[in-house]
């Protein structure tokens, strides 16, 4: 594979527009862009949360979904496209349940944080979130793949599981909210 980028700045945005995969040219501040931009940000929080102090299976689960994400911009910025598969979905959710059943079942909130690494997954959870009411955004006046919407919603479900495993496996524990 050759050089993908081989000048960094062309000049090209200082208009304010951007230009898609598919040769098309928007608003930086576009509900696609935006949405583009929230994904970019919650993979960048993955990088966080894998640079911690985690289970190697769980940084190879992060990985593989830092990918998908990869995966899920490109189909943002390419409309009409479909790069996000029910299979995506289903490993997530075969994911969540295998981790969902060491843990303990919630009688209360769980507060951010606990340890670093559950402060991080909980921050991750939280952009994720972001990132999915972007793409509804896009969604309502776009067609989006389904598939995609199901797999932030999903992707948001595991990373509150992956901050309640990593708060387990250190010794500070959940951090559970008092009810007043």
């Amino acid at each position: 594979m050759g050089n993908r980028l081989s000048k960094l700045y062309t000049k090209t945005g200082d208009s304010g527009t951007t230009g898609l995969g598919d040769g098309s040219r928007v608003e930086k501040v576009s509900p696609r862009l935006c949405a583009i931009g929230e994904v970019d940000e919650l993979n960048c929080t993955l990088g966080l949360l894998i640079a911690e102090n985690i289970p190697e299976a769980m940084k190879e689960i992060l990985i593989d979904i830092q990918h998908d994400l990869f995966d899920l911009g490109g189909e943002l910025s390419i409309p009409g496209s479909s790069f996000v598969k029910p299979e995506t979905v289903k490993k997530i959710e075969m994911i969540i349940d295998e981790h969902n059943l060491n843990l303990p079942p919630l009688k209360e909130f769980v507060l951010p944080g606990g340890c670093a690494a559950a402060a991080a997954a909980h921050f991750s959870r939280a952009v994720c979130r972001r990132a999915e009411r972007a793409i509804l955004s896009v969604h309502a006046s776009e067609d989006v793949n389904l598939e995609s919407i199901k797999f932030i919603n999903r992707l948001s479900d595991l990373l509150f599981v992956v901050a309640r495993t990593t708060a387990r496996l250190d010794d500070a524990g959940e951090i559970l909210w008092r009810r007043k």
